[in-house]
């Protein structure tokens, strides 16, 4: 592993305790809650006893230490490479990350030593200055629980002005987009964040409901042919989805997919992607919406 143990819960709680107590701080109370704030919630019944019965030799029984200079942690050069390598990736502007200085410090890697398959290539603005300043005003407002408000084009090409509570952000590895779940409005719910125009904190006198609208679900029925090891990836690439298989024959399984159907267009490309060894058997609009997927890739010539 890049990031080794030295930079785990257990480790950073040792050192902030080491550090309060060369500050002067001996309480047993006081230390136990740096452990209750920093590590888990075992961890009060091993952390302060195995440094108290001096199992750790770190700090003596009577909870004061020989050491005198307070624990430092500095980044190796392979975890500086990595650090340097992901905040070359145009999502991590969106954030404000602080990461240490890296100036100078090769990457461990660039987006030209690797190549990401099934993927849209009409992804986000990422780098577009003015997607970054709504990007970062929507991030704060859900950060803050406010409100914004903003402009939208929406599919008939009629510009609406919404204003909403913005609850979260997701992001599509397939669409490579981001986009906004929304409460306090009666028209969607889910906004594609590169449809948004003009957003801003909304600071007026008016109440909306900060309540969710309750996600709609569908389910998927496929087929699995259990060939070139298929059923291994198809259900490693649905793990984090609610699902149920059932074993049909040797060779054939049947498996059950719950999904939002905001995500419908999504898992349309998704089950796409594994070709003849998946059929959809159910429901009959998804197959409908699979038919139709694969009629306009035939008429622009593609197999």
């Amino acid at each position: 592993m890049i990031f080794s143990e030295l930079y785990s819960a257990y480790y950073n709680t040792v050192a902030a305790i080491i550090s309060r107590i060369i500050d002067g701080e001996h309480s047993e109370k006081e230390l136990q809650m740096i452990v209750a704030e920093r590590a888990f919630g075992e961890s009060v019944l091993t952390i302060i006893p195995s440094l108290k019965n001096e199992k750790w030799q770190l700090v003596h029984h009577d909870m004061t230490t020989s050491l005198e200079h307070k624990p430092t942690m500095p980044l190796t050069t392979l975890q500086k490479q990595w650090l340097k390598a992901i905040s070359l990736d145009p999502r991590f502007k969106l954030f404000d990350v602080k990461f240490p200085d890296l100036e100078g410090v090769e990457p461990l890697f660039t987006s030209e030593d690797y190549h990401v398959y099934d993927k849209y290539s009409d992804g986000d603005p990422f780098e577009d200055e003015e997607y970054i300043r709504q990007f970062k005003v929507i991030l704060a407002a859900i950060r803050q629980g406010t409100q914004i408000k903003f402009e939208m084009v929406n599919r008939n090409g009629k510009t609406m002005y919404i204003r909403c509570h913005p609850i979260r952000l997701e992001y599509s590895e397939k669409d490579d987009k981001f986009r906004l779940v929304t409460a306090g409005w009666r028209a969607i719910s889910t906004v594609n964040l590169s449809k948004i125009r003009a957003c801003v904190h909304y600071t007026g006198p008016r109440e909306l409901d900060g309540e969710e609208r309750e996600a709609i679900y569908d389910t998927v029925t496929v087929r699995v042919l259990d060939e070139r090891n298929a059923l291994e990836r198809f259900m490693l690439h649905f793990a984090h989805f609610e699902k149920q298989a059932e074993k049909l024959d040797k060779k054939n399984y049947l498996v059950r997919i719950k999904y939002d159907h905001n995500d419908e267009s999504e898992m349309v490309i998704r089950i796409l992607s594994f070709g003849p060894m998946v059929e959809v058997l159910g429901t009959d609009s998804f197959r409908n919406l699979i038919i139709q997927k694969l009629k306009k890739q035939r008429n622009c010539g593609l197999k």
